[in-house]
């Protein structure tokens, strides 16, 4: 199992940043353009548990995948976690938390364990391709978040 951990100060109240985080539409807007991300289940306007999402992803050098979530464990202000049903990975789990800071600013941790199928060429693959892949990913991501709540 691999686990990717990340921690991201950002210049906005907590409510806000999850009232973004709720939106499953803004998913769009925090993926890389080079994995042509596209969304192809109907998105309610805010997230709910059990909320399932089907989307299409390309992984360089990997091709087009689809890809099941479902949005669970959502405690309404604080956290929520995003597991996949199917997709690329054998297992993926993405837990997702917004802490109030004193300063009117808000931490956003997030966790994600996962395992690549196909035993130790997977876990080669992991070690060649996937945790730099996860890492750009996380780092777009970050980016994302602070020119929107800048």
């Amino acid at each position: 199992m691999h686990t990717l951990e990340r921690e991201i100060i950002l210049n906005a109240p907590a409510h806000k940043v999850w009232e973004f985080l709720a939106t499953p539409a803004n998913l769009n807007e925090l993926t890389p353009p080079d994995l042509k991300f596209e969304i192809l289940s109907d998105l309610p306007e805010r997230m709910h548990n059990g909320l399932l999402i089907e989307y299409a992803i390309c992984i360089p050098r990997f091709g087009r995948h689809r890809w099941l979530t479902e949005i669970k464990h959502i405690e309404k202000g604080s956290s929520f976690v995003d597991e996949q049903r199917l997709g690329p990975y054998r297992f993926w789990y993405h837990s997702h938390a917004v802490e109030a800071l004193t300063d009117g600013q808000a931490r956003l941790r997030d966790r994600v364990c996962y395992r690549l199928p196909f035993g130790l060429l997977g876990r080669l693959v992991h070690e060649l391709q996937v945790k730099k892949m996860l890492a750009e990913i996380f780092d777009f991501r970050s980016q994302k978040l602070r020119e929107i709540f800048s």
